[in-house]
């Protein structure tokens, strides 16, 4: 048990760069205090002694405001960041190293006493707010974009942003590592920036052949306006190129 505190504290100090020393830390972290619970509400549950584990696991939940199951299986370096409103359900399985944010919720999806919750497999990143329902698999490496919603697996490696979650492209490694969910790419986004671009094209066709055959169009001011909004509304903060039409 104690060297497995030591992890965790060790986790922290990796995690979270606003962690000054072990004492502040085992006082004011409630993710650590959560999962140290846990983890004896854990032993109990898996001795059949449901009603203490799960009166342990309501006492960590009122001191720390995470939800977890006595049945959910954590394994040891987890960090549960900040923590308020964190839900783990009970066939919930989270990986070693796997970081989780403010508002994650690890849901189920039947009534039936099968898996019914989501599996993290190591080194997982679930971005504040996202919830992740079934039994689905969360596959190494992965990382969920805060406010994401996941019913389907993500392979490992992969981001997984919007609602319903789709694997997002154009993430960088680095990005990923210095956690820029800023810059998270958005498939929705993507989509309707190539709908556009082609529009763009079939527009600039038509006009060189209205101008061959010296017919003159009527430029709808209202229309141009609307594709303005769409256009600036669907590009990101520094994609300046998009936004002045450049990149149509």
């Amino acid at each position: 048990m104690f060297k497995k505190i030591k992890k965790d504290i060790d986790t922290v100090f990796k995690r979270d760069p606003a962690a000054k020393n072990i004492v502040e830390i085992l006082l004011c972290y409630p993710g650590l205090h959560a999962i140290i619970i846990h983890r004896v509400a854990n032993k109990l549950y898996g001795k059949k002694e449901y009603t203490a584990a799960r009166i342990i696991s309501h006492i960590a939940k009122f001191l720390t405001s995470i939800e977890i199951h006595p049945g959910a299986k954590i394994a040891e370096s987890v960090f549960i960041d900040h923590g308020s409103g964190v839900v783990i359900g009970e066939t919930a399985e989270i990986g070693k190293n796997c970081l989780i944010y403010q508002g994650v919720v690890l849901g189920g999806t039947s009534l039936l006493k099968k898996k019914r919750h989501p599996t993290l497999e190591e080194g997982v990143i679930a971005g504040a707010g996202s919830i992740i329902l079934g039994p689905v698999i969360i596959g190494k490496g992965a990382r969920i974009g805060a406010g994401a919603v996941v019913i389907n697996n993500v392979p490992p490696g992969a981001t997984a942003v919007g609602v319903p979650a789709k694997i997002g492209v154009g993430f960088s490694g680095k990005d990923i590592k210095a956690l820029e969910h800023n810059r998270l790419p958005d498939p929705v986004a993507d989509a309707v920036k190539y709908f556009m671009e082609e529009n763009n094209k079939l527009e600039g066709r038509i006009k060189e052949l209205e101008k061959l055959e010296g017919v003159k169009s009527h430029i709808d001011k209202i229309m141009e306006d609307k594709k303005e909004e769409i256009i600036k509304e669907f590009s990101s903060p520094d994609d300046s190129s998009y936004i002045d039409g450049g990149g149509i």
